[in-house]
């Protein structure tokens, strides 16, 4: 069995633990139990209403957002670079199409009934607190919107406490 130690919130930045600029994935779980999981690599972490938050987005059409809509907490699990591979797998193919997550074989496993993987080598978990659809209006650097968004497909923005960090041992 995979072990893993849990670490002191107000210790952890994504520098110390090499996070940044890596992919991570998003996961939730429906109140039927059922999983998904969506790569990111857009985000951050921070403070928010002296909280230790995650900021998190996710585009309308991604099927994940409708796991995170129907739950109050997710996790962001972050990698070694041997499992690029699954990642990119996961980020390419839709969980509505086929079990992705079998295919990739990768292992589920639940931290207070929130899905995380085994493989990880950090574990994120977090409750929302705050989500809102990225305006177009709200741009003050248009180019942004032709470069990012020429399907005027705007990212839902969530701001999520951190709960919990595991580390792998």
């Amino acid at each position: 069995m995979t072990s893993f130690e849990k670490i002191d919130i107000k210790d952890f930045t994504p520098d110390s633990f090499g996070l940044k600029n890596k992919w991570m994935l998003v996961t939730a779980s429906k109140p039927d139990g059922t999983v998904n999981t969506m790569t990111a690599s857009w985000g951050g972490y921070g403070v928010m209403w002296n909280k230790e938050v995650v900021f998190v987005v996710i585009r309308p059409q991604r099927y994940t957002r409708e796991f995170v809509e129907s739950t109050e907490s997710f996790s962001l699990t972050f990698f070694d670079k041997k499992y690029l591979k699954d990642l990119s797998y996961l980020g390419k193919v839709s969980g509505r199409d086929e079990d992705k997550i079998s295919k990739a074989g990768l292992n589920i496993a639940f931290d207070k009934n929130i899905p995380y993987f085994m493989e990880a080598e950090t574990a994120i978990f977090v409750k929302k607190l705050f989500v809102q659809r990225i305006q177009e209006d709200a741009f003050l650097e248009k180019d942004i919107i032709e470069r990012w968004y020429p399907e005027k497909d705007f990212h839902y923005l969530y701001i999520a406490e951190v709960t919990n960090i595991l580390k792998r041992k």
